[in-house]
């Protein structure tokens, strides 16, 4: 389902312990020079800034990571829209603890719902339209299935996961096999040949021309590389309803609706994982007193 959490315990435990590695592989001198061991405390973890949550659960894991006596309450679930002064979630325990997970959880809840902030915003731009807006593989190596993840939490849609998720022959796929003379139906049958059964053959096209030779040669989806919205609505008029198009590249929020509006039924943006600022969240923290 598309909400689904993405990762089984183990396989999140290992990239939660990857990132304390290297935040908390050497301790945390100032936390140990300066805070009682025996002191506790109880920190709030809040949204600073509108958006969409996502990676509460990554966070609560971290907390209980560095110590498994935190008490941590994430109280808002993923895909929740966010505003100034909304309480994530609490954790309570060993002061030292808190203080050495609280970067690194931070991290975590910050690149996700800025993610899912980011991916709500495309997907509000289009609104009303038949397209969808997916992700790409433009992701931070380690992180895929977390970041395809937040995507859904803010409605996209993931498109493949991995090279294995489905065939897409890329401009320098083309290139490799026309230096061997293949034509695009030569490709593509090749293409097909090679693929488990049932599974879709996309293929990268620049021009009107080369679409056409596409869906001739029997392409089941055909992506549209950097062509202008109007370019993709002549192409729409072509072969709209006889082949699935996907307009990538050169999409931005000032144009994703002008893209949508060229009839196209999926819009990939790399900028969802590759470039999205950062949710503002913080974590106010008081200490008991003795």
């Amino acid at each position: 389902m598309p909400g689904d959490f993405p990762l089984a315990e183990r396989e999140l435990d290992n990239i939660v312990d990857l990132a304390l590695a290297e935040d908390t592989g050497h301790g945390d001198i100032t936390s140990e020079a300066l805070i009682p061991a025996d002191l506790n405390a109880r920190s709030v973890i809040l949204a600073k800034a509108v958006g969409v949550l996502a990676g509460g659960k990554v966070a609560r894991r971290v907390f209980r990571r560095v110590d498994p006596s935190l008490r941590v309450d994430i109280k808002l679930a993923d895909g929740t829209a966010l505003k100034p002064g909304d309480v994530i979630g609490t954790v309570s325990g060993g002061a030292r603890s808190i203080l050495k997970a609280e970067r690194v959880a931070l991290n975590f809840l910050q690149r996700l719902s800025g993610i899912a902030t980011l991916t709500a915003r495309y997907v509000r731009e289009i609104s009303g339209s038949r397209a969808v807006i997916t992700d790409t593989r433009k992701t931070t190596p380690g992180l895929r299935m977390l970041e395809k993840y937040a995507v859904r939490m803010g409605g996209g849609h993931n498109h493949r996961l991995h090279l294995g998720d489905g065939i897409l022959i890329k401009d320098n796929h083309l290139a490799a096999l026309r230096a061997r003379g293949m034509s695009m139906p030569e490709i593509i049958a090749r293409a097909r040949s090679g693929a488990p059964p049932g599974m879709a053959v996309e293929v990268e096209v620049t021009t009107r021309q080369e679409a056409g030779e596409a869906r001739d040669a029997g392409a089941d989806i055909i992506m549209l590389d950097n062509m202008s919205p109007e370019e993709m609505a002549a192409v729409v008029k072509m072969l709209g309803g006889r082949v699935r198009l996907e307009a990538s590249g050169g999409v931005t929020l000032e144009n994703v609706r002008q893209v949508a509006l060229s009839g196209v039924d999926i819009i990939s943006v790399g900028a969802l994982t590759h470039s999205p600022k950062a949710l503002d969240i913080s974590m106010e923290f008081t200490a008991d007193k003795p």
